[in-house]
């Protein structure tokens, strides 16, 4: 099924080093540094439940698809936001491979082909013909201890994996992992959306909780921020480099003191505008990378999706169910109030994101080209493709280089894609830097270089891991 050649350039002499460049890193270790797996799965180590619990129902790339043309989310099986989930997990697999058809062309028709033939050996294309002789097989592979989740990071050779936590989580399926003597590295990344968005769902109460946690007066915008500092240095404590910011702006602001408590007093009171609120996520992201700069925490930012596009599947299902939406994103302008107090400082690195390809060669690569802060994440989401990945090489590096990028990412909640999402990634490196050098803008030594680099050494420098 899978053909070994896949994603190289068709051109022989660019294909031939592509070929070699990847054979050089194919096996070097998983780096993975923004994900969203549960980490309950690390500690507890059980069985996961069946087939369809594993592939389908945490991957909203799998199940948006299906939506979209016309098959419920209650007939696969999708959580509601009440708790109700009444499927068969056979019934969901069967419309699973039924709809097969439909990925024709995605990297999630990458991703799933690859984990049915590396880690299953099903090498036939799924189809409704087959379907129950799939689910057979991977029903009973998971019964073994082999594919127990401790299991199956060590096989993946994941080096360090990284899930994603609010502020207020206790973070105790990691402290039993700890506990556990595994020595399997996955650690926690923080989030704050839910104590910095006052549009977040349970926004005030989430403060209040904060301050219960911590001691701190949040009622004050001092005891907000020491508040927030404190939660940090529990993080890092427990292995955390890196925070994770969602805004859907990359606007930042640079308010006194008494400007931004006297913004943070009416966005807790209640008697904050839309500008009001918009302003404190804007002071927000500058007072994080301030506190980057104090406790060398990694921070990202990943603007530009309009959250929870479809109400009706929002209010059913919750957050994260495949209703997000890209919009344009402007960085120039916004980004300068944080870059000018912050971004010339070398104990900040400040990763961007983005869902707005448009700014790659226009802003975000000429950002990155020049401030000592900035690094370039990799394509995310929507463009985690073959394609995405090959325009934002093209349009990036000419500005901005290699190394002002810091590798890939596999930013999933499906487990089992973790190795395929890699591949795919060294793979797209491995064709750019094969056709530069066949086109001589390129000596071949610097190219397996440049490839071990984008493998892991960027990642593990930005990140601090």
């Amino acid at each position: 099924m899978l053909n070994e050649n896949r994603l190289f350039p068709a051109d022989g002499a660019a294909r031939a080093v592509a070929v070699k460049l990847y054979d050089s890193i194919r096996d070097m270790p998983i780096v993975s540094p923004h994900g969203h797996c549960d980490p309950r799965w690390f500690a507890e180590n059980g069985a996961f439940p069946n087939p369809t619990a594993l592939f389908i129902q945490p991957d909203h790339y799998i199940f948006r698809m299906l939506y979209s043309q016309g098959v419920s989310m209650e007939s696969l099986g999708i959580p509601q936001a009440d708790g109700k989930q009444s499927a068969d997990p056979r019934e969901v697999w069967r419309i699973f491979a039924k709809h097969y058809y439909l990925f024709r062309g995605t990297p999630t028709r990458l991703w799933i082909d690859y984990a049915f033939e590396k880690q299953f050996g099903l090498k036939k294309r799924l189809g409704p013909d087959n379907a129950d002789e799939y689910y057979d097989v991977i029903a009973k592979r998971l019964e073994t201890p082999e594919f127990r989740p401790r299991a199956l990071f060590e096989s993946f050779n994941i080096d360090v994996l990284t899930t994603t936590d609010t502020p207020l989580d206790t973070l105790e399926y990691h402290k039993a992992m700890r506990a556990s003597g595994w020595k399997g590295r996955v650690l926690p990344t923080f989030r704050p959306d839910s104590v910095i968005d006052a549009e977040y769902t349970g926004f005030v109460e989430n403060i209040q909780k904060l301050g219960e946690m911590t001691g701190e007066d949040v009622g004050t915008y001092k005891g907000y921020l020491n508040a927030l500092r404190n939660r940090r240095a529990f993080f890092k404590s427990m292995g955390a480099t890196a925070t994770d910011h969602g805004h859907l702006t990359a606007n930042t602001a640079d308010l006194s003191m008494s400007e931004a408590s006297a913004l943070y007093e009416r966005v807790v009171t209640g008697h904050a505008c839309s500008q009001d609120i918009e302003l404190f996520q804007a002071q927000m992201l500058t007072e994080m990378a301030g506190m980057s700069v104090e406790d060398g925490l990694t921070m990202q930012l990943h603007p530009g999706s309009v959250r929870n596009h479809n109400q009706k599947v929002y209010e059913k299902f919750g957050r994260d169910k495949g209703g997000d939406i890209p919009a344009p994103t402007e960085y120039v302008r916004g980004l300068r109030p944080l870059l000018n107090k912050y971004g010339n400082d070398s104990r900040l690195t400040f990763i961007l994101f983005t869902l707005d390809e448009t700014t790659y060669s226009r802003e975000l690569a000429p950002l990155a080209g020049h401030y000592p802060a900035l690094r370039l994440g990799p394509p995310w989401w929507f463009h985690d493709s073959p394609e995405g990945m090959m325009r934002f090489r093209e349009q990036a590096t000419e500005t901005a280089g290699f190394y002002n990028t810091v590798g890939f990412n596999d930013d999933t909640r499906a487990f089992l894609s973790i190795p395929a999402r890699h591949d795919v990634a060294r793979r797209i490196d491995c064709a750019f830097l094969g056709r530069l050098v066949a086109e001589h803008r390129l000596d071949e030594d610097e190219a397996f270089e440049v490839a071990r680099d984008l493998t892991v050494n960027l990642v593990k420098k930005a990140y601090r891991l």
